[in-house]
Order: structure tokens, then C-alpha cells, then sequence
């Protein structure tokens, strides 16, 4: 704990809320890790809020943490109450195989647990404090889409052992603290963890260190692909993508695999009879992002219409994974029309 809470702890309601709220965008980003889900990590730091205030009082007798640990064990516990009644967030090939005909309009919107993206803006401001330097710092590699989707593999309990052990950085002994069990039974959760990990995303994704924002080459690469939506450019389009290229339409099952199919499916977006597009820089999950709106015939305004997240390789679009989910705009800081 640092010498400042020690001496200041609140004891009125709008006084904690206060020192709260230095915590609440990186105990955010933590439950969002956990759940997979941009729309339950805001409620469940507000659960982690209203838990803490009830729990006031066993802080204040305990004292053997500081107060960032005490929230971080307030939200892991509610997230794992979460995790015990939910089942995990899922991605469309995740639930089937890739449509034979790409051609075919997109599968009707499923309902399904549908993983979430995470709007960048709201990672800016975490950093390292000075008097608590084990704060989190958001490394590219630990919020990326790939990361995420992968993590929400793991049983609960060892889900949340690697990210506290292996993306927080916390001890094996204070882990076992916060989840009351025994130094052993962390290590062994971490190490299951890690091979789960290793299977789905390679063996170097299993060590994080801070990575860069999104180099040049990948900002250029995003103008170009905002730039052939707008144009309606399936040739340009082209030229961005990977051979092996992957898109996925999340809540829509159909998915499409390698760039011929991707092409034949961009073709129809881009149909006049479907709409005009526009599209606006955004970022999401550390990764280069494109926020689509269309003008359908006959009307005057761009509505929203989906949030592509692009992963790039070797210079070229691996993955879009675009999301038509429209509410999603506002929590991007994007405009309801254009």
C-alpha cells in the first residue's frame, strides 16, 4: 500500500469513489480480459465498486495489500462469479467451418456469446504510477483479439492465474493470496495455461513484453484499406490481403478463408444496390481498426454498419474480424451518423 493510502483512506461514499476511480480503467481492462466482453467489463467494475464500498471495512482492519491488490481481488472474484454462469465468448470459427460458397449471403445474426471488441481510447490513460510501479501497462500482445479469443479457452481459475501471473506480472505467492490457494496449485494452473496458449497462438506468444503502437507500415496499410471500401475498390482491396486471408462477421455464423473468397463477398458490400460506404480510422484492441457506415438508396445519412478489426502479417491483412454490432460506435468515441 502506499504511504498516501495509508494515511487517507476514505470513509465517506463520494471520497472512495474518488480514489476508485484511478483504478477503474485498468480494473476495466482486466475484467474485460477475463470475460471477453467490452459491455459485462463496465458493469462488472461497477460491481467491483459497489462490492468494495460493502467491503470497506475489511480493507481497512486487513491492510496486508494495497489498495490496487484489494480491488484486483474484489474484480477477479466477481468475474470468476460470472464466468461460473456464463458460458466463454466465442468467434465464428469457433462455431463452424467456412461457407462453401462465398457467393451466399451472410448466415442471418446468431444469438450467441459473441467476444467483443475493446476501444483503444480507453487504454491511453493506464500507465505506471509512481507510488504503485506494478501498475498495469497494456502491452499490444496481451488485449489483441487473437490473445483474447484464445485465453477465453482456459477454465476460469486459470485464466485468471495467467493474467494476473503472466500479463500483470504478480507473484505466484500473491496470486495464490488473491485466489486463496497454494503457491503449487498457481504454478501448475500457469504452466496448463501456457501449453493451452502455445497450441493456439505459437510458442512466442507466451511471454508479453510492452509492445509498440501500430508501426507506419501498418497505419498506411489502414488508410489504403479505408480508401478502397470508399471506392469501392475490390482490386485495391485485393492487393492488401493475405493469400490466406480470414474474415469473419461476428453475430454472423458465415465466415469466409483465403482472399478469392473474401473478394467475392466484398463485392456484394459494395454493390451500389447495397449502399454507399464511408469509413473512419478507429483503433481497437491495440490493432488498426475501420469503422464502416453506409448510406442506403434513398437515404441522406451514413448510418453504422460494422467495426472491422484488421490483424496484419508480413505487410499484408491476415484477419478482418468485423463486427456488426453498431451500438458499439458511441464506446469508440465514433459519431452515430456521418
Amino acid at each position: 500500500m502506499s504511504s498516501a493510502e495509508q494515511l487517507t483512506f476514505p470513509r465517506d461514499e463520494s471520497a472512495f469513489a474518488a480514489l476508485f476511480e484511478r483504478h477503474r480503467r485498468e480494473l476495466q481492462v482486466h475484467c474485460y480480459r477475463m470475460l471477453g466482453s467490452f459491455e459485462d467489463s463496465e458493469d462488472l467494475v461497477q460491481e467491483t465498486f459497489l462490492r468494495a464500498w460493502r467491503k470497506r471495512a475489511s480493507f481497512e482492519l486487513g491492510r496486508r495489500s494495497s489498495f490496487r491488490a484489494w480491488l484486483y481481488r474484489i474484480a477477479t472474484n466477481a468475474c470468476l462469479d460470472v464466468l461460473r454462469t456464463r458460458p466463454r465468448r466465442v468467434l465464428p470459427p469457433q462455431v463452424g467451418a467456412a461457407t462453401g460458397d462465398p457467393a451466399a449471403p451472410p448466415s442471418p445474426p446468431a444469438d450467441l456469446p459473441w467476444l467483443q471488441p475493446y476501444p483503444d481510447r480507453l487504454l491511453e490513460p493506464i500507465a505506471p504510477a509512481e507510488d504503485e510501479p506494478g501498475a498495469v501497462v497494456v502491452a499490444r500482445e496481451t488485449i489483441e483479439l487473437a490473445f483474447i479469443a484464445a485465453i477465453q479457452h482456459l477454465p476460469p481459475r486459470q485464466r485468471a492465474v495467467l493474467i494476473l501471473r503472466g500479463v500483470l506480472g504478480w507473484s505466484a505467492k500473491d496470486t495464490a493470496s488473491l485466489l486463496e490457494a497454494s503457491v503449487d496449485s498457481v504454478n501448475s494452473a500457469l504452466q496448463r495455461a501456457r501449453v493451452t496458449l502455445r497450441n493456439r497462438l505459437g510458442e512466442r506468444r507466451t511471454e508479453w513484453a510492452r509492445s509498440p503502437e501500430p508501426s507506419e507500415e501498418e497505419r498506411e496499410l489502414l488508410r489504403r484499406y479505408v480508401d478502397a471500401h470508399e471506392r469501392a475498390d475490390v482490386a485495391a482491396l485485393a492487393e492488401l490481403l493475405r493469400e490466406d486471408a480470414r474474415l469473419t462477421m461476428p453475430p454472423h455464423l458465415t465466415w469466409y478463408a483465403g482472399r478469392k473468397a473474401i473478394l467475392i463477398a466484398a463485392q456484394q458490400g459494395f454493390d451500389p444496390e447495397f449502399g454507399d460506404l464511408r469509413t473512419a480510422v478507429a483503433g481497437a484492441n491495440r490493432q488498426p481498426a475501420a469503422a464502416h457506415y453506409v448510406r442506403r438508396p434513398g437515404e441522406s445519412e451514413y448510418r453504422p454498419l460494422a467495426l472491422d478489426v484488421l490483424r496484419i502479417e508480413g505487410g499484408r491483412v491476415a484477419e478482418i474480424t468485423s463486427f456488426v454490432f453498431p451500438g458499439l460506435f458511441p464506446a469508440f468515441g465514433l459519431p452515430p451518423t456521418l
